[in-house]
């Protein structure tokens, strides 16, 4: 017998991505008879709402719920839905994705085959507008000096890994673990795979499970996103420093690092010479990881609007990072 699966998307203004995961979620091979669907919707103030009902009633054999999310926050929407949820397996989706046909199919048979407790795949990014910004941030966001080794970002074999984006998992690990920590309002996803993995259980990255991701379409939307990931990833690591990466490390280092340098530079000259060191090597990283984008993408224009994004991404990060160990305080949404 196949278990019955909730698809669990926590959702808030988007009425420009929604359709298209619904109609992703629709055309799953898996048996629409042994799935459901539901939305924590965090109050959306755009037409989100009225796009899942209209999709609701012109595909009416797919069984759909919404529920509100008054905490307005990822990790309490997610709860939130999978309490109101019946299925056996809890696939996690995002409103920027569109899962591949199989993609349910292939989550529930790693399962089956204890390839891990919780399974994922990999992103094929996308840009989420139109223009050469939104091209660049596509590209820097799929690139090595953006991702670091997060390897659903940047493929491969399949393999056990720290973390997967959107994992699917039983409920039975979702009631062991106690969900999913609401305090975290982002970095949810990695934490809760962190706990798993400190329990002893394997997080599984198959390249057949794939999903396309949409960045984020400008450069102002892309900072807050990253300032939201450097902010709450310290909050994070006070409650676990076991589960820091390399990759998480270097945003904050660097910030740390030139803001030092620049505040001594003008009175001690061996600091003034580390500063001009450190964005020298760093333009340079830039200036190589623009050119590869470029070359990978056959795009010119992807070389400067690479860069731009990943300046963006590596600043916001680290100093979302520094204002949050401060004692900074952030808005209630993830």
């Amino acid at each position: 017998m196949q278990p019955t699966v909730s698809v669990i998307i926590p959702c808030y203004n988007e009425q420009t991505t929604i359709s298209s995961l619904l109609s992703a979620v629709y055309a799953q091979s898996y048996p629409r008879e042994k799935m459901e669907v539901v939305i924590a919707d965090a109050q959306s103030e755009d037409c989100t709402l009225p796009a899942i009902d209209e999709f609701a009633r012109s595909h009416p054999a797919l069984k759909m719920r919404v529920v509100e999310n008054a905490r307005r926050s990822i990790p309490a929407g997610l709860n939130r839905a999978i309490r109101v949820s019946s299925g056996e397996i809890l696939v996690r989706l995002d409103a920027h994705s569109v899962p591949i046909p199989e993609y349910v199919d292939r989550c529930v048979l790693a399962l089956q085959q204890g390839k891990g407790v919780s399974v994922g795949g990999v992103w094929t990014i996308r840009s989420g507008g139109t223009g050469w910004i939104s091209n660049g941030i596509a590209a820097a966001a799929a690139h090595r000096l953006g991702a670091g080794d997060a390897m659903y970002r940047l493929g491969g074999e399949a393999r056990s890994v720290d973390t997967v984006p959107f994992g699917a998992f039983r409920r039975s690990l979702y009631d062991e673990l106690g969900g999913f920590d609401e305090e975290l309002l982002t970095n949810e996803d990695y934490e809760f795979n962190y706990r798993i993995r400190k329990n002893g259980g394997v997080i599984w990255m198959d390249p057949q499970i794939r999903s396309t991701y949409l960045a984020r379409a400008t450069l102002l939307e892309l900072g807050r996103q990253y300032w939201r990931y450097g902010f709450w990833k310290q909050r994070m690591l006070s409650r676990h420093p076991g589960s820091i990466r390399w990759r998480q490390a270097l945003p904050p280092l660097f910030v740390l690092a030139v803001l030092f340098a620049a505040a001594t530079g003008m009175f001690w000259m061996p600091a003034a010479a580390l500063l001009l060191a450190m964005v020298g090597i760093y333009l340079l990283a830039l200036v190589a990881a623009g050119l590869d984008m470029a070359a990978r993408g056959r795009d010119a224009l992807l070389a400067p609007a690479g860069m731009l994004a990943l300046l963006v991404m590596h600043i916001s990060w680290g100093a979302g990072f520094w204002v949050s160990f401060l004692g900074g305080r952030h808005g209630a949404r993830g």
